[in-house]
């Protein structure tokens, strides 16, 4: 007899595996995994982003859900295929609640991962496709509001004659994301931004600023860029196109807004949010809150002794425009991240006498070499041309349980080591510490542990091999004088501008800052897996903390992340919100701890 196929394995499996779970059977089910085995749920049984890791943890999950869930109707999408003895194979699935999407990696006739992710609410669809609205009811009716007037009407009373269900506190790339996805689901939200124009969170940065990440890796919900788009996009542009985006996708966004205070009700289940709306008081009352300020909290800006004596300038990263202005000028950038590197290379570019602190190792990838082994295979116009969507390729890369990625990833950064040796031995030669993460896994598990600790170079790490841009490493400011910066080698560095390249703070500072710090600390920490490696303490999550799932605090929630992720877990966080408003059951499975209060 031939050997099955392994379309006809992930088939069978799937098979077997619905019949199952249909009989109640979790025994049965769980006895389908490997003991080596990860199920990553986005929503669909658990109502939260959970991964549950082996036999034992697959158990607890179905325990706790499957009476709930009533899984069904599994059944193969396409072709399943196979390599280094793994078959894999995308399905659909259905729940009581919703419609799924999912991803079966099978390894000696056992499940070793399993990826199921929400894709649409039964009875609560966006309207798309065959089911668009008309747009226009022909005939001839008096008094009819045109499409203008109708949305002029809704914007001038949503937020004042009638409530909002959601706020999303943040109109950069993620709060305009999410709000599309809320919009075609027929969430009402409003937007606040403090900013004038949608898209000035992008342009008020500094000059040089772009994109890191390769185009493929950065649409937008519903619209990606037009295929003639650059590579990497210049700030301006960006910025321009997420004004474009919020007029197109017909969002609620208040511009010139600020969010003064905010505090929850729990015996009404809703939030009283303070907005200062160009200079009008307003008072929103949501039952949902989302902070949806970036994959950070507020900047960390170091305090220095004497640093109130400084007689030039200084600031923080985020408020650096440009070095225009620093021909000649003696400069002092304290980081050596992605931030610190650009603006070195920005006023360098300028004419500026420029030294880098560097005050702990630093990860560098070149950003070719990063296209090309990272995250060419899903990522890159090959992979467009191979049929690989975005939302495909958001998938697959959901579809890799935390636990085992650092494993993936250490054979991609030791080909990295090998090709970029000489960059690395010019860096080193020129007293830059570099590091490949505690374990050499690398940039991305760097920016998931930490968010932090790594450059994708551009350009700015060949300055500081040739010494063009000054470096002072493994020291530590020990006071600021009237003109200089002292360091604790006993050295002394002449300053006209210092800039704190020095990061942001947990997420849950917003928090602090606009609720309480009672509900921050309830919270706890945003962002990290508790892999207990630098900067990111265990206990082991195996999920990102708080991030587009169920916090410890009713009805607040935390979106952020750079483009992909602010695109693909929008999808998740929205259908989240849509069913508590339509009163869709939604029993949390899984809730991590409160962890690491800051």
């Amino acid at each position: 007899m031939s050997e099955s196929s392994p379309t006809e394995r992930v088939s069978t499996w799937l098979s077997s595996f619905g019949s199952v779970l249909e009989n109640g059977d979790i025994a049965g089910a769980v006895d389908m995994f490997d003991d080596d085995s990860y199920w990553r749920d986005l929503v669909s049984f658990t109502w939260n982003i959970k991964t549950a890791e082996g036999k034992d943890g697959i158990t607890a999950m179905l325990d706790a859900t499957l009476s709930d869930v009533k899984p069904s109707n599994f059944a193969i999408e396409g072709d399943g295929s196979e390599a280094d003895g793994i078959t894999e194979g995308w399905f659909t699935f259905e729940t009581g609640a919703a419609r799924g999407k999912g991803h079966l990696r099978l390894k000696g006739g056992k499940c070793w991962t399993l990826l199921t992710s929400m894709v649409e609410l039964k009875g609560y669809e966006e309207q798309k496709g065959p089911s668009r609205p008309k747009g226009v009811e022909h005939g001839t009716v008096q008094g009819r509001e045109n499409w203008l007037e109708r949305k002029q009407r809704e914007e001038a009373e949503l937020g004042y004659m009638t409530q909002p269900y959601c706020v999303i506190i943040g109109g950069g790339q993620g709060g305009i994301g999410l709000g599309a996805r809320m919009k075609r689901l027929g969430v009402p939200t409003i937007i606040i931004e403090k900013n004038e124009r949608p898209g000035d969170s992008w342009r008020k940065r500094y000059k040089s600023l772009c994109l890191h990440d390769p185009v493929w890796y950065d649409h937008l919900p519903y619209l990606p860029f037009p295929d003639h788009w650059p590579v990497f996009s210049p700030k301006d542009k960006i910025g321009d196109w997420l004004e474009s985006y919020t007029k197109i996708m017909e969002l609620n966004y208040w511009t010139s807004s600020e969010c003064t205070s905010a505090r929850y009700d729990e015996a009404t289940g809703e939030w009283t949010v303070e907005v200062n709306r160009d200079g009008e008081k307003v008072t929103l009352r949501p039952k949902q809150l989302i902070l949806a300020t970036g994959m950070s909290g507020v900047p960390n800006v170091p305090e220095f002794p004497g640093a109130d004596t400084f007689k030039g300038e200084q600031h923080h990263s985020s408020k650096h425009a440009s070095g225009d202005a620093y021909k000649g000028k003696k400069c002092v950038v304290v980081g050596s991240n992605n931030s610190a590197h650009d603006i070195c290379g920005d006023l360098w570019e300028h004419g500026a006498d420029v030294t880098m602190l560097q005050r702990s190792s630093t990860h560098i990838a070149k950003s070719e070499t990063l296209m090309e082994l990272a995250l060419g295979a899903i990522y890159s116009q090959e992979a467009v041309e191979s049929g690989i969507t975005t939302d495909m390729a958001d998938l697959i890369f959901a579809s890799i349980p935390y636990k085992i990625m650092p494993v993936l990833h250490t054979p991609v950064y030791d080909e990295m080591a090998k090709r970029d040796a000489d960059l690395y031995e010019r860096l080193e030669k020129a007293g830059f510490m570099l590091d490949f993460g505690d374990d050499g896994s690398g940039l991305f598990m760097k920016y998931l542990r930490r968010g932090s600790g790594y450059y994708i170079d551009v350009g700015a790490s060949e300055l500081v091999a040739a010494g063009k841009i000054k470096l002072k490493s493994g020291v530590a400011i020990k006071e600021i004088k009237e003109h200089s910066v002292v360091l604790d080698d006993g050295s002394e560095l002449e300053a006209d501008l210092i800039v704190y390249a020095t990061g942001y703070g947990s997420m849950n500072g917003w928090a602090a800052k606009l609720i309480s710090q009672e509900t921050a600390d309830k919270v706890g920490k945003c962002w990290g897996l508790g892999s207990d490696t630098t900067k990111d303490p265990g206990p082991w999550e195996g999920e990102l903390r708080n991030m587009w799932k169920p916090t410890h605090q009713d009805a607040l929630w935390f979106h952020g992340g750079n483009l992909h992720q602010s695109r693909h877990y929008s999808q998740f966080l929205s259908l989240q919100i849509k069913a508590r408003m339509e009163g869709v059951p939604t029993p949390v499975y899984g809730m991590g701890g409160v962890h690491h209060l800051s």
